[in-house]
């Protein structure tokens, strides 16, 4: 029996296309040719395309087929790789679809980690989730930590649209107002989170990096009345209170 190139591919399941280039990459050999010139292939060839065609469909490279030699048809050792890396590929799946669980049901951010999902109910302003999304490239592990647990238990307070609402031009009256008011909000979640008062100790890029960025980063994110109450509000929360 001898079949044509377009016969051989169709029997194989593959294109004309894929029967040359594995001619041209020397994986597939090349038939005798009949007195015409026509190609004929023979059992031998089918065997081996559907080997290559079989390994390809598997997850194979061309490359990966080729350093297998004669042992491509129980390639044991390359089988147990693959598996361990499509394992591997499985599992990072997985965790997107939870990600993209939690995406949808809390409604969340797509640039802010899973983990840093605030609260049902709470909202983050877009320069509040600016600053926690560059915190995460900044802070250690145990900062992460108890800024996202911060964001999972964050109750809205009245005053937070007013932070986000305040004019750069606020008056001195308005400011140290809302810095008043502010204070026990603050101090109620720093009662419950005493890891935000931590030293970031535990980055990678050490404590003056993070002091650095951060003052950076709030210093584009936020107007000069808002940074002014902040600045007061640290000096008001460190006070013991009255």
């Amino acid at each position: 029996m001898a079949w044509s190139t377009r016969e051989i591919a169709e029997l194989a399941g593959t294109s004309l296309r894929a029967v040359r280039h594995y001619h041209e990459v020397g994986l597939l050999p090349e038939p005798e040719r009949r007195a015409n010139g026509y190609k004929q292939y023979g059992v031998s060839h089918l065997i081996r395309l559907l080997r290559i065609t079989r390994l390809t469909d598997l997850g194979f490279s061309l490359s990966q087929i080729a350093a297998m030699g004669d042992d491509d048809d129980h390639p044991e050792e390359a089988l147990r790789t693959l598996d361990a890396e499509l394992a591997a590929k499985i599992e990072r799946l997985r965790q997107v679809r939870v990600d993209l669980g939690l995406l949808l049901r809390h409604r969340t951010p797509t640039d802010l980690p899973p983990e840093f999902t605030p609260a049902a109910g709470s909202e983050l302003s877009d320069a509040d989730r600016s600053l926690v999304v560059v915190m995460t490239r900044v802070l250690g592990p145990q900062s992460l930590q108890a800024y996202a647990d911060l964001l999972r238990d964050m109750p809205s307070d009245p005053t937070d649209h007013e932070f986000d609402a305040l004019p750069a031009d606020a008056g001195e009256s308005a400011r140290h107002d809302l810095a008043e008011r502010m204070t026990p909000h603050i101090r109620a979640l720093q009662a419950r989170h005493p890891g935000l008062g931590a030293p970031n100790t535990d980055s990678a890029r050490g404590s003056r990096f993070v002091a650095r960025t951060t003052a950076t980063a709030m210093r584009e994110l936020y107007n000069p009345a808002q940074l002014d109450v902040l600045a007061r509000l640290r000096t008001l929360v460190a006070r013991e209170p009255s």
